[in-house]
């Protein structure tokens, strides 16, 4: 198949990753990275929420759309119209089957979205990976098929990594329903670690695989990088429109669709693929995470620059409809309980007659 052939520094016994004691501690590193992720997830949910949302599961239902309808098709369609080999395409593919990541969770508060539907959806969308994950790569890999890398490709390896992030996730919840204020104190840790650990596996990764390495990642694997985010945004704006949402909702699902699980993406390339197969594509998690941080910066910018004002026009124009519906209950309050009844008026009205009494 044209353009499967690996470059030669991925080739070697460590596929270019330098001395084996930095990829295990690269590897320690991940899975710590991953577990820390979502134990901050777990501590993020409240029973009460999933309860409402299993009444209601609007949640639920856009997190499926986005997260395994959407975003796997996007990645797998533009793989096709790069014509990535089967070790970029495996990668891209993977990184669009992840569920939602908790980087939506932190842009969700700067764009005033809303919060519970955020945590809703990342938290059902990776419980909902453990099954549709697997499924979505072995239906979007048969593309590819004939290759090596897709005939190794190691469902049960990542159901088993899946599976292993449901103790970290219950863990969380768990603190949440006994210990409030260290769960909320967890999820600012996990939220700032989040940060830190894509900046560390980047440039530990990068140092691993060499300037040269770097340099035989095609250019369409960065173009990817670019797109994949910005048009998971779009997609994830447009299917709230289609529900028909409000405009806080529709940020929210946006950033949701468009930011993916990179620390999960990142373990299952590094824990479940040879090296010497995958080789560069460890990379093409962290380009993901670096430009879908960016991609979601400037979307917060431009919401802070453009669009507070009508949210605050929004939020004003509800709190009038709030005092508005008020007083006409109170108004509806008070003529009910005057039904029925005389007030001072009417008795001065009411003609008195004289009663006699009886000698």
């Amino acid at each position: 198949m044209a353009g499967s052939e690996q470059p030669p520094a991925a080739a070697g016994t460590d596929g270019g990753l330098g001395d084996r004691s930095l990829s295990q501690g690269l590897s320690v590193l991940v899975g710590l990275a991953l577990c820390v992720t979502m134990l901050g997830l777990g501590c993020a949910v409240e029973l009460g929420q999933l309860g409402q949302q299993l009444r209601r599961p609007v949640g639920v239902l856009l997190a499926l759309l986005g997260q395994f309808v959407a975003m796997p098709l996007l990645a797998f369609l533009l793989a096709l119209l790069f014509a990535l080999d089967e070790v970029a395409a495996v990668a891209v593919l993977l990184c669009g089957c992840c569920p939602g990541g908790n980087l939506s969770n932190l842009m969700s508060v700067l764009v005033d979205g809303d919060m519970n539907l955020s945590i809703i959806m990342t938290a059902s969308s990776t419980l909902l990976a453990l099954f549709l994950m697997p499924l979505c790569l072995w239906v979007y890999s048969r593309h590819w098929i004939n290759t090596a890398l897709v005939q190794l490709l190691p469902l049960g390896a990542v159901s088993l990594t899946l599976g292993s992030t449901l103790l970290p996730i219950g863990l969380g919840v768990l603190i949440r329903y006994r210990h409030p204020r260290a769960a909320d104190l967890l999820v600012k840790i996990s939220l700032w670690s989040l940060l830190v650990t894509l900046v560390i596996l980047f440039i530990l990764t990068g140092t691993m695989l060499g300037p040269e390495l770097m340099a035989h990642i095609p250019a369409s694997v960065y173009a990817i990088a670019v797109l994949m985010p910005l048009a998971g945004y779009a997609l994830g704006y447009g299917l709230a429109t289609v529900f028909k949402m409000p405009p806080h909702c529709r940020r929210t699902v946006s950033l949701e669709t468009g930011c993916q699980n990179v620390q999960l993406c990142t373990a299952i390339l590094k824990l479940t693929f040879p090296p010497q197969l995958i080789g560069s594509m460890y990379m093409f998690p962290l380009l993901y995470a670096l430009f879908q941080s960016a991609e979601a910066g400037l979307f917060v910018l431009a919401y802070k620059m453009y669009g507070r004002d009508s949210y605050k026009q929004e939020a004003l124009g509800e709190e009038e409809d709030t005092d508005i519906s008020y007083k006409k209950l109170k108004e509806e309050e008070v003529a009910d309980t005057s039904y029925g009844t005389v007030t001072a008026e009417e008795r001065s009205s009411v003609p008195m007659e004289p009663t006699q009494t009886a000698l």
